[in-house]
C-alpha cells in the first residue's frame, strides 16, 4: 500500500506539472511533448486504480494518434504563433470570467460532496468475479449504454464527413480518375493495329 501511495503522488504531481506546462510553454512543439507526458502519467494513475483498459486506451489512442498527429501538423505548418498571440489580451477579461465561473462550479460541487448529507453518494456497481476489466466495461457499453455508444459513433462519423467536405478543394486542370469511363472501355477504343512494311518503322 505504501508503494501504491508513493506512485500515486508521483504520477499525480508530474501529471499536474506537465499539464500546466502544456498551456505555459511558448513553443507549441514543447506543449505537445508535455501533453504526451501528461497522458503517460494519467495512464499510470488508471493502472493504479485497476482500470488498465482505459490506461492502455489512453496511450494507444491519444499518445499514439492524436498527440503525434498534432505534433506533425504543428511541425509541418508554418504558423506564425507570435502573430496569433498579439490579440490574445483582448480576450483576457472574457477568459477570466469563464475561469471564475468554472472555479465557482467546482467549489460548489466539492463543497456539496464533502458536506454531510449534501449529495447522495451512489455506491459503485460490483464487478462480477472471474471477468477482466475490459470484459466488464464491454458488457456495460454494449448492454446498458449501447444506444448512447452508437449515437456517439454517429456523431463522430458526421464530424469526420463534415471535416472532409469542408477541406476538399477541387483544383482546375487536374486529371482525375473516372471509374465508369474506365470500365466502359473496349478493345477497339484503346488498341489500334497497324501493318508496317518489313524493316521499316512507323
Amino acid at each position: 500500500m505504501i508503494a501504491a501511495a508513493v506512485f500515486f503522488y508521483i504520477f499525480s504531481a508530474v501529471a499536474v506539472a506537465s499539464a500546466l506546462m502544456v498551456i505555459a510553454s511558448r513553443n507549441p512543439v514543447h506543449s505537445v511533448l508535455f501533453l504526451i507526458l501528461t497522458f503517460a502519467n494519467v495512464t499510470g494513475l488508471f493502472i493504479l486504480l485497476g482500470a488498465e483498459f482505459l490506461g492502455l486506451l489512453l496511450v494507444i489512442v491519444y499518445v499514439g494518434a492524436v498527440a503525434v498527429l498534432f505534433l506533425f501538423v504543428v511541425m509541418m505548418l508554418d504558423v506564425d504563433f507570435a502573430a496569433l498571440k498579439k490579440g490574445a489580451l483582448q480576450y483576457a477579461p472574457v477568459g477570466a470570467l469563464v475561469g471564475i465561473a468554472l472555479l465557482a462550479e467546482l467549489l460548489l460541487v466539492i463543497g456539496a460532496w464533502l458536506a454531510p448529507g449534501g449529495l447522495p453518494r451512489a455506491g459503485a456497481a460490483p464487478i462480477p468475479q472471474g471477468i477482466t476489466n475490459t470484459e466488464a466495461l464491454a458488457r456495460v457499453l454494449y448492454t446498458d449504454f449501447v444506444l448512447y455508444f452508437q449515437l456517439a459513433g454517429l456523431v463522430l462519423l458526421v464530424a469526420m464527413i463534415g471535416a472532409i467536405v469542408l477541406t476538399l478543394r477541387h483544383k482546375p486542370n487536374v486529371r482525375r480518375q473516372d471509374i465508369a469511363r474506365q470500365v466502359a472501355r473496349t478493345k477497339e477504343d484503346v488498341i489500334e493495329l497497324r501493318k508496317t512494311p518489313f524493316r521499316r518503322g512507323l
